[in-house]
């Protein structure tokens, strides 16, 4: 046997060896202590006001006058860095994006059951507040169809706008406001996560299904039927519509204009597309059908022969609507009510559609300052005639296909309408609604994403089934149901995966320190006389422990059929539990911790504790239970963890476990 000489020493190969093994076992113990003696977490009530100081003052750093005006005013920033080269594609941009949108809101403002005018007022002082405000480049602000199609289902079940349409107005604009606040209440308190519960498959059906629901509220305007039901469903718009067509006169010259420009606006729409240099197309195809409709009402009389047309439209620019206001009155909440939903659908829609064409130009969206400014342009808007307003999918794209470079294509939007509002409203008078219906339903495809929902199938079919939920939700019933259907689906996944956790055995990876998931890697090595579990959730609580503590017994007495061939001829003395994925633990977690501990120890069995997290330890101190595993059975990883037990087991060396 060899020998190692120092200065005055000569240790055995043995004796290294044992104090190699000391020298492992300090090491360990010294880094479990790490673990037990780590300070004190803070308390929920320190956790509750330090995340409000962090959502509602972010920096901590000075703020000056002119800081916080940049900030609230982004335009301050990169205005002084305005070039006229910028203001020659915003120019066209602008000019561009006002040659659809003035269709187009007058068109959603008959979707929103309100007047022409109110959706041209949408289209100015909500885009030139978000011009200051915003942050956004591209985002094209102004009435949308969703918004529309989901005002017109809220309201009506409050007032009707056939038989009391001042009313019915009054309550837009009051719906507005609530809207405003709670876009501004969002940002200012850094809650955008409200509207993350509308997640990104429940948004995918509930446009999908306001699409159809709008698509076939258009049938009014194209067929020329004069009584319309007021429900939303798809049911019941059909019958609406099959009755009407039975028993009233209609017009087939309506139907007949209303196809024809539909088919222009649908080829239009298809060689923008398919020729990039062409975008500006697409853009002005609604005008162009306009005009010529208007010119063809009018030349021919065809207004005589039953074709409907939009007749007086208000002329000037938005009058102050701060007196007709309700907030008083019986519908105060229900206007509240609608001002929350229609909210978070505003702004679901207008940072979806933001960040996507920011990333491409690759700059940073604030999520929050974009809420900020959503709200004070809808709390503007509620002030001066306007009903509520967000970013737009279809006016977005023409505004970046078009080449804007700020928001300044906003202001010359804006611009644009109020010249129209003053110069041209008497010229649509003979305007057809049948165009409008057209021109409604051809921006109604880039709603619909059928690729998406295929995506979405592959990937995840529980978020299929909050897409479908929602889908089907707003499709057969209302708006109202659609979200709540896809809402609870989207909790109910939450809630099943929190009932459910995984726990899966682990296993070493050959020449490595690592433990995984042996069913994910079959070439992980199982550990003679150690069964090593992990616990794959957030919380251990009342809702999982009971949950957690079968399944982890049935993995030790060979309960369950795979795992009691897996584990014979194996002498099990030790079990791991891996909570490093677990956050925090109530008390009910904590109770199934110290039954599966009790129930261990009378089958012969010693439990260590692995990797558990700051607010884990701390309470399970708190509760003794430390006291009752031994804390020389806390270890930093579940490598530690093996090796003590292994020591253990062998008998060699000092033990630690």
């Amino acid at each position: 046997m060899g020998s190692v000489h120092t200065d005055q020493t000569t240790f055995t190969a043995v004796e290294l060896q044992q104090l190699h093994h000391q020298d492992l076992t300090n090491q360990r113990v010294e880094r479990a202590q790490w673990v037990l003696k780590s300070p004190e977490p803070p308390g929920p009530w320190q956790q509750l006001l330090h995340s409000i100081k962090a959502n509602v003052f972010p920096q901590r750093k000075k703020y000056s006058a002119v800081s916080f005006f940049k900030s609230l005013f982004p335009i301050l920033s990169w205005g002084r860095n305005y070039k006229t080269s910028k203001f020659k594609n915003d120019l066209m941009a602008g000019l561009t994006l006002a040659s659809l949108s003035i269709p187009q809101s007058i068109g959603y403002a008959n979707l929103a059951k309100l007047d022409p005018q109110y959706g041209l007022y949408t289209s100015i002082v909500p885009p030139l507040v978000y011009s200051l405000m915003g942050s956004s480049r591209e985002l094209a602000i102004g009435p949308v169809a969703v918004v529309s199609m989901l005002l017109s289902s809220l309201l009506q079940k409050i007032e009707d706008p056939i038989v009391n349409p001042v009313a019915y107005t009054n309550l837009a604009f009051t719906v507005t406001l609530f809207a405003g606040i709670f876009q501004a209440a969002f940002g200012i308190f850094r809650l955008g996560f409200i509207v993350d519960f509308l997640s990104h498959a429940a948004i995918v059906g509930f446009m999908a299904g306001a699409a159809i629901v709008i698509g076939l509220q258009q049938l009014k305007g194209l067929l020329g039927i004069s009584k319309f039901t007021t429900n939303t469903d798809v049911v019941s718009v059909l019958e609406s519509v099959f009755k009407s067509i039975i028993h009233e006169p209609w017009y087939p010259l309506n139907i007949v204009l209303g196809c024809a420009f539909l088919i222009f606006l649908l080829i239009a729409r298809f060689i923008g597309k398919k020729n990039k240099n062409l975008f500006w197309l697409p853009a002005i195809a609604p005008l162009i059908s306009v005009v010529l409709s208007t010119l063809i009402v009018y030349f021919t009389k065809a207004d005589r022969h039953g074709v409907k047309i939009v007749k007086h439209i208000k002329e000037g620019i938005n009058p102050s609507s701060a007196h007709q206001l309700q907030l008083t009155g019986p519908h105060v909440g229900q206007a509240a009510k609608a001002g929350l939903i229609s909210a978070i659908i505003a702004l679901a829609e207008a940072v979806a559609v933001g960040r996507s064409f920011a990333s491409i130009k690759g700059y940073h969206l604030d999520g929050n300052k974009e809420m900020i400014a959503m709200g004070c342009m809808n709390i503007a808007g509620s002030l001066t005639s306007c009903y509520v307003a967000t970013g737009s999918f279809s006016r977005t794209a023409v505004n970046f296909s078009a080449g804007c470079q700020t928001a300044v294509s906003n202001i010359v939007m804006a611009l644009t309408v109020i010249v129209s509002l003053e110069l041209l409203t008497r010229l649509l008078y003979f305007t057809p609604t049948a165009i409008l219906a057209s021109i409604i339903l051809s921006a109604l495809p880039g709603l619909i994403d059928i690729n998406e929902a295929c995506h979405i199938w592959k990937v995840d079919k529980l978020d299929f089934l909050a897409c479908i939920g929602a889908f089907l939700g707003v499709l057969f019933a209302s708006v109202e149901i659609g979200l709540l259907a896809a809402v609870s689906i989207s909790f109910a996944k939450i809630l099943i995966n929190s009932l459910r956790p995984g726990i899966e055995e682990l296993g070493r990876l050959p020449r490595s320190d690592i433990f995984c998931n042996m069913s994910q890697y079959p070439m992980a090595i199982k550990t003679p006389s150690i069964l090593i579990i992990g616990i794959n959730s957030s919380l251990l609580c009342f809702a999982n422990a009971n949950s957690v503590r079968e399944r982890v017994m049935k993995w030790v007495t060979k309960e369950e059929d795979e795992t009691e061939e897996k584990a014979q001829g194996r002498n099990i003395q030790h079990v791991i539990l891996d909570m490093s994925n677990v956050l925090s633990v109530d008390t009910s977690g904590i109770l199934a911790l110290e039954e599966i501990q009790k129930k261990l120890l009378s089958h012969g069995i010693e439990l260590a504790v692995a990797n558990p997290r700051w607010q884990v330890i701390h309470r399970l101190k708190l509760a003794k239970l430390v006291e009752k595993i031994g804390e020389q059975r806390i270890f930093l990883t579940v490598s530690e963890a093996v090796d003590a037990c292994l020591i253990n087991s062998k008998g060699a060396g000092v033990s630690s476990c």
